[in-house]
């Protein structure tokens, strides 16, 4: 993996143009107004979608419904808040109450995960999950998450997700962002939203159950791909959920 001009990506012998998210595209979840009002445009952060190493790969990868993504996150400050996601839902599963699970890993840098259970619009949960480099991190069913960079150090992270939704913005952009913001002076509870839990510090999620091993690549489980089944199929695999935020 290798950075070129521009912010092309070299993986495997393919070269891999990013989508680039603006300031301005997320607009509605930056904490500083009055730095907002007098900022210009920023290229926040880089993403490179359906990533593989070879055609078998990619094949591999189809048929199971799955990708692969890398983001590029460099550190930087939103006036007083520190650079972060955008921030996003994932849509249910057809036929279930469930909805589609996400793997985080931190490839280098250090990342602060922020994830967030909604119910008919009030959460009910908010975790922080601290991860460094090699560490793996589950975003389970009914929750939403966004990513903060804290460190003075360029984050990149890889992830698993199912191949075929769109990720649901809109109810963090309506709150303002999302239940906390992570400020270079603590962290504050975002006023937009009527109640917020007290929110609680877990630990990443590197489960060898399912092949999320801190000093073992998740790349790699494309050759074990059966293992990441519990992305597409969650309603089937809920023991796994149950577990990891306790």
């Amino acid at each position: 993996m290798d950075f070129l001009a521009d912010m092309d990506l070299k993986f495997g012998s393919k070269i891999a143009k990013p989508r680039i998210r603006m300031l301005f595209d997320m607009k509605e979840v930056i904490y500083d107004r009055e730095w907002l009002s007098g900022a210009h445009d920023l290229e926040l952060y880089y993403m490179y979608r359906d990533l593989s190493l070879s055609r078998n790969d990619a094949l591999a990868m189809r048929e199971h419904g799955l990708r692969y993504d890398i983001t590029v996150i460099p550190p930087q400050m939103l006036g007083c808040e520190f650079v972060k996601t955008a921030g996003h839902y994932h849509p249910r599963v057809q036929g279930t109450d469930l909805t589609f699970p996400e793997i985080y890993e931190v490839l280098s840098g250090e990342a602060h995960y922020m994830v967030q259970k909604s119910n008919n619009n009030e959460i009910e949960d908010v975790i922080l999950i601290k991860a460094q480099e090699g560490d793996k991190v589950i975003i389970p069913p009914g929750y939403g998450h966004l990513t903060i960079n804290t460190s003075n150090r360029v984050l990149k992270m890889a992830n698993w997700v199912a191949r075929d939704f769109e990720s649901i913005y809109t109810p963090i952009k309506q709150k303002g962002g999302g239940a906390y913001f992570i400020l270079k002076n603590g962290i504050v509870k975002n006023p937009g939203y009527d109640h917020v839990p007290e929110m609680r510090f877990c630990e990443p999620t590197n489960l060898k159950e399912v092949g999320l091993q801190k000093k073992k690549e998740m790349y790699g489980l494309v050759r074990d791909i059966k293992k990441l089944e519990f992305l597409t199929k969650p309603q089937e695999n809920e023991w796994l959920f149950e577990k990891i935020y306790e």
